[in-house]
């Protein structure tokens, strides 16, 4: 057919032997149509050329099942997979994803990031919040414009969810003095991301709670060249037997440093990363890590948005927070003193 003639629902429901309401429901991404079903409607719209009016069912419902998603960067691993989470789930719901990322200077705050997604026809926004923000306490979402935040902590006017920043690093500290090393080092993310101000807090608070002091922490940037300094670095300290990077990046360059630097690994030297995200990149992966789970976080926030969008109540003030998994590979030993 040609596809320059306008084609309506009720051709393709003609075509595919249905009613035009079951036409509706499979545009929409309705879960009450059978699969053949489904399957018969879309070969009808795809055969007639038939592309549904958005605009139109905007119009008629209220609400264009679009929801805008606000990160800081497409190439940071966690942000990524997290948006990766949220498209599934969207998919699965029969909702599209419109994607930007934060504003620079000035327009680095929440509110203008929030407005300038509020623009485009979008019926509620995620905001991935990697670094900090100058309004997080003082945000208001706009009236009819929902919003949710990932991020570790509890907001009065937005509910939030995020991985478990700073408890993956408790349960890590754990872990190593349970394999009866004295102390842990710590190698952490650059200090503007909230995750590595996280991190580090609860590897000092929980060193704190066993009684110990926190050695001087080493800052990286999360790239596995910080990694090697601080490996380097860590491997001319004869009481270092443990470390605790604050990703694998990191983890997979101090290895490579503590090596260059005369130190084994594990024989003379334990290490844990954070986040699982060499998986499939490094060949023969010894690491072992505390996995995040993104994918869980991006669906917990839309399911978020999505009931906010269709008149549920979803709580603010409230620190919703994914556990993580502890992987473990080989690149830790038990340590005899």
């Amino acid at each position: 057919m040609n596809r320059n003639l306008t084609v309506s629902m009720q051709d393709v429901a003609r075509e595919a032997g249905v009613s035009p309401q079951t036409v509706s429901r499979v545009t929409n991404g309705s879960k009450s149509v059978r699969d053949e079903t489904r399957v018969r409607v879309e070969e009808a719209m795809d055969k007639l050329g038939y592309r549904p009016n958005y605009a139109a069912r905007a119009l008629k419902y209220g609400r264009f099942n679009d929801i805008g998603v606000v990160v800081f960067s497409l190439y940071d691993y966690g942000d990524s997979r997290i948006l990766d989470g949220i498209v599934a789930a969207a998919v699965d719901e029969g909702y599209a994803v419109t994607v930007r990322t934060m504003g620079v200077g000035k327009e680095r705050s929440l509110q203008a990031a929030v407005e300038r997604m509020a623009q485009l026809p979008v019926d509620g926004i995620i905001v991935v919040l990697q670094q900090d923000v100058p309004d997080f306490d003082s945000f208001v979402p706009p009236k009819e414009m929902p919003v949710v935040l990932v991020c570790e902590g509890a907001s009065t006017n937005c509910p939030t969810v995020d991985a478990d920043q700073y408890g993956c690093s408790t349960s890590i500290v754990d872990y190593l003095l349970e394999q009866g090393h004295s102390t842990v080092h710590h190698i952490a993310g650059p200090m503007q991301s909230r995750a590595a101000r996280s991190r580090l807090q609860g590897w000092s608070d929980q060193l704190d709670r066993h009684g110990i002091t926190a050695p001087q922490a080493l800052i990286g940037d999360w790239g596995a060249d910080s990694g090697y300094r601080a490996g380097f670095e860590l491997a001319h300290d004869p009481e270092c037997t443990a470390v605790y990077a604050a990703n694998d990046q990191m983890a997979y360059g101090a290895i490579l440093g503590l090596k260059d630097g005369g130190r084994r690994v594990p024989e003379d030297v334990s290490i844990v990363g954070v986040d699982d995200s060499l998986r499939g990149i490094v060949p023969q992966l010894d690491l072992t890590t505390m996995r995040m789970r993104f994918d869980t976080i991006g669906h917990e926030a839309f399911t978020m948005i999505r009931k906010q969008c269709e008149g549920e109540n979803v709580p603010v003030n409230v620190k919703t927070v994914i556990p993580g998994e502890l992987i473990e590979r080989g690149s830790v030993v038990r340590y005899a003193r």
